[in-house]
């Protein structure tokens, strides 16, 4: 038997509270590496369309817990500025979908560069062992999230059906 299987289990709620606050040191950290000129809920709206490429407005709004008129002006400002395209649906005409152009890739692409190069300068200072355990945690946590994520979509899709 090794020393550590005589640790405790952690218990979610204490996860929870150390996960939280390693999000707001993140929020510290990456704040030195600027969103402009998007604002943190345009940055919510381009992270969605990165990942479901080609939603409508209502699938768009439901994700961002928002309402349609939010959602729109926030769309339309992203638009004006060149980072998402409307595109009208080849199913139905009267639906729009969103895309991300090719200038909201970039911009995505050049923020995790900027914020990847934050987070380097702390894990450099952690000892190899932590960063494995810590990258082993984290993949675990994002299947985790992404499955409920998910779980999620596919509940709400299901119930305005």
């Amino acid at each position: 038997m090794t020393v550590t299987s005589f640790r405790p289990r952690p218990e979610p709620t204490e996860v929870a509270r150390v996960t939280s606050t390693a999000a707001e040191l993140l929020e510290v950290l990456w704040g030195r590496a600027s969103t402009a000129p998007v604002s943190a809920s345009q940055l919510r709206v381009l992270l969605v369309l990165e990942h479901h490429e080609g939603v409508n407005l209502r699938i768009l709004t439901d994700a961002l817990a928002s309402t349609p008129s939010s959602t729109s002006r926030l769309c339309d400002r992203l638009q004006a500025a060149g980072f998402i395209e409307r595109v009208v649906s080849p199913a139905d005409r009267r639906e729009v979908r969103l895309h991300l152009s090719s200038q909201g890739h970039a911009f995505l692409a050049d923020l995790r560069a900027r914020r990847e190069k934050a987070l380097q300068a702390v894990l450099d200072q952690m000892p190899a062992a932590h960063r494995t355990a810590l990258l082993q945690g984290l993949e675990a946590f994002c299947d985790a999230a992404a499955a409920q994520i998910h779980d999620d979509a596919q509940g709400s899709g299901s119930q305005s059906a």
